[in-house]
Formats: C-alpha cells, sequence, structure tokens
C-alpha cells in the first residue's frame, strides 16, 4: 500500500532516533489498520536493522467490544500472553492512528479503571525509563476532524512537527530544562488559574523527539505533596477516552485535588479522580515547546507540546525523573499561556510571559 513518501524518512527517524534500535531485538508496534503505509516502513526498517517485530493491529485502541462485554475480572489483568509480550520486548511503538476519535467513550467508568490497571506491568516498564518506547502520531480521518482541518492540511500539520531537526530542538529545549532544573518553586499563573509546585531536587527531562513523536516538551515529576492553588482550564477541553470535560477547574492542597468542578463533563472528571489513591495528584508538569505546534487538535500527543503552553497530568508519575505518585490514571490537560496577562515564575523570577521565554 502506497503511502506520502514522507513515511519512509518517519519510520527511520523512529528506529534511529526514537529507539535506537539494535539487532536481535524484538519491537512491539501497534496500531490500527488505518497506518498501514508508516507500519509496512517501520516493519521493513526494523527488518533491515536485523530486529524482529511483534505486530498488534486493532480497530480500537481502548478494548472496544470485549472490553465492554468481558467479566470484570477479567478486565482487571492483562492475558498470559499479553503480559509475556509486554515483558519479552525490548522497544514498544504505538501509531495513533484512529478510526474514531471518540474511542473509548461508551466505556463505563468501573471498566475504564480496571482495563488502565491491567496495563500496569507495561507502564512500569516505560515509565521507569527500561525500554525505549514511543507513541509516534499519524493522520487520519477522525483525528483531522477533530483538528477542524481537511486530512490534507492535517498531513503537512503531523510531517512539519516530526520532521524536524531535533538536536537542534533538543538544544534549544535543554537551556530551559536548565533554568527550571535550578527552581525550588514554580507558579504559574493565569485566566483562573494561580498556581504553585515544587520542583525542588527533581530534574527535568527533554523530549527531543524520543519518547514522543511529535516531540518537543520539557517536563518534570513535581514533589507529590507540596502543590497548592488552583488551575482552570478554560481555552481548551480536557480529552481522556474519548470523553471531553470543558472549563475544568482544579483547586489543590497538600498536593491533592481537594475541589474539582467543569461547565460540562463534571461527573466524568471526579469519577477519574477517584480513581485511585494517586489519581487526584500531579504526576506531571510539562511545558510545551515545539514550533510547529499552534493550534489546538484534541489530540494530547500535538496538544501537550503546543509552544507557549503547559499541562498538568494527573495521576502517574515518571519514577526516572523521581516520580513516586503511583496511579492507573495519567491524564494530560493542556493551558494556555499565550495571552496577555499569563506568566511562569521560577523561585519568583518572571521566565516566560504572554506565552513568550524571557530566559
Amino acid at each position: 500500500m502506497s503511502g506520502d513518501p514522507r513515511d519512509a524518512e518517519y519510520a527511520r527517524l523512529i528506529c534511529d532516533h526514537c529507539l535506537g534500535v539494535q539487532p536481535g531485538w524484538t519491537v512491539s508496534v501497534r496500531s490500527t489498520p488505518l497506518a498501514r503505509p508508516l507500519v509496512e516502513e517501520l516493519c521493513a526498517e526494523l527488518g533491515r536493522r536485523g530486529a524482529y517485530v511483534h505486530l498488534q493491529l486493532a480497530f480500537e485502541y481502548y478494548g472496544g467490544p470485549w472490553a465492554l462485554a468481558a467479566p470484570l475480572e477479567l478486565l482487571r489483568e492483562a492475558s498470559p500472553v499479553q503480559r509475556a509480550v509486554w515483558e519479552g520486548c525490548d522497544a514498544f511503538v504505538t501509531v495513533f492512528a484512529p478510526e474514531n476519535a471518540r474511542d473509548g467513550a461508551d466505556l463505563p467508568a468501573e471498566r475504564k479503571a480496571l482495563l488502565e490497571q491491567s496495563v500496569a506491568p507495561l507502564r512500569r516498564r516505560t515509565m521507569s525509563m527500561e525500554v525505549p518506547w514511543t507513541v509516534a502520531e499519524y493522520p487520519t480521518p477522525a483525528t483531522a476532524q477533530d483538528a477542524g482541518m481537511s486530512l490534507r492540511a492535517l498531513e503537512e500539520f503531523v510531517y512539519g512537527a516530526c520532521l524536524r531537526d531535533w538536536r537542534a530542538e533538543g538544544e534549544r529545549m535543554r537551556r530551559i530544562a536548565d533554568r527550571f532544573d535550578r527552581a525550588s518553586e514554580v507558579r504559574v499563573v493565569g485566566a483562573g488559574t494561580d498556581l504553585r509546585l515544587s520542583l525542588a531536587g527533581r530534574e527535568g527531562a527533554v523530549d527531543d523527539g524520543r519518547i514522543n513523536m511529535p516531540g518537543g516538551e520539557v517536563f518534570y515529576s513535581p514533589l507529590e505533596h507540596e502543590t497548592e492553588g488552583v488551575v482552570t482550564f478554560s481555552e481548551f477541553p480536557a480529552v481522556y477516552f474519548g470523553r471531553e470535560v470543558v472549563g475544568a477547574r482544579l483547586r489543590f492542597e497538600g498536593g491533592r485535588v481537594v475541589d474539582a468542578s467543569a461547565q460540562a463533563g463534571e461527573d466524568f472528571l471526579v469519577a477519574t479522580l477517584d480513581t485511585d489513591q494517586g489519581s487526584r495528584r500531579l504526576g506531571e508538569f510539562g511545558i510545551g515547546c515545539n514550533p510547529g505546534i499552534r493550534s489546538f487538535t484534541k489530540n494530547v500527543g500535538f496538544d501537550e507540546k503546543i509552544d507557549g503552553t503547559v499541562h498538568f497530568a494527573l495521576g502517574k508519575a515518571y519514577g526516572f525523573n523521581g516520580g513516586t505518585n503511583e496511579s492507573a490514571v495519567h491524564w494530560d490537560i493542556v493551558k494556555d499561556l499565550r495571552m496577555d496577562g499569563t506568566r511562569i515564575e521560577c523561585d519568583g523570577e518572571v521566565v516566560q510571559r504572554d506565552g513568550r521565554w524571557l530566559l
């Protein structure tokens, strides 16, 4: 099946830059049939590097009819075969190419929480960076419609965000990370927002496209009990499991969400926050830095990288950069800072104003 000629470049980027594939590895490649052009290029590139492919194709990412019909006890834990795959593979690639961007929206909260729990063995390996992994975005009609673009426009958007000089991008983001690494307290001020969090002793990770493709963020695991204040996500909806929450507002005390509301989708927001003991704490504070991404698409793989934004992830933290919070949830929610009156402070020094760096 023929696709965009840039798919071959994309596949090489994933194999070399994102994963660093070595001969003899077994690489898990997971996607939907809509991404066949890129998946085929990936399989060919892996073969050229002497690596095995474990290919998993599905129609839906979030379980589909099986997750709706299976007894609850089956949802809690992945099958022995699936667990063996997660333990046996040396690297993981998910090519995100949904047929329907609302996949999982009809999954009841209880089943969603159990399905999230079943992925814990994979999350343990990936979020501790025990193995290389990446989530690569691929344009489909569904994501084009969500983004308010034609498919052709989305293709240009995707390749423009992904096929960049990642060495240069990494150097630029490293300078941003160096300033935040020296900070004990970070304060974010914006519309309906005045939030303080602590990064003391924590080092940032620079996503130069090795973990997610596109890359373009600097991210931290904040101290679990230090977040205080309010954040309001008034600019963009919070999207999770195909569900949208509009105008979410979270108030933190002692690092925990003690009050949550929304203009729409409040029941879903609160139910997700009540998933487990860790789902009301911040697992991640991220800073969007990709200059090729300027517009919101309802696809967090892009939206969390929008230049001039930050994002806060509820739930699971990244252990490799000091995080200890455990949860079945990892929900990235984006806050736009590209308007008058917004700022980020590091220990009282304004380092970004109205979405522009002052470093």
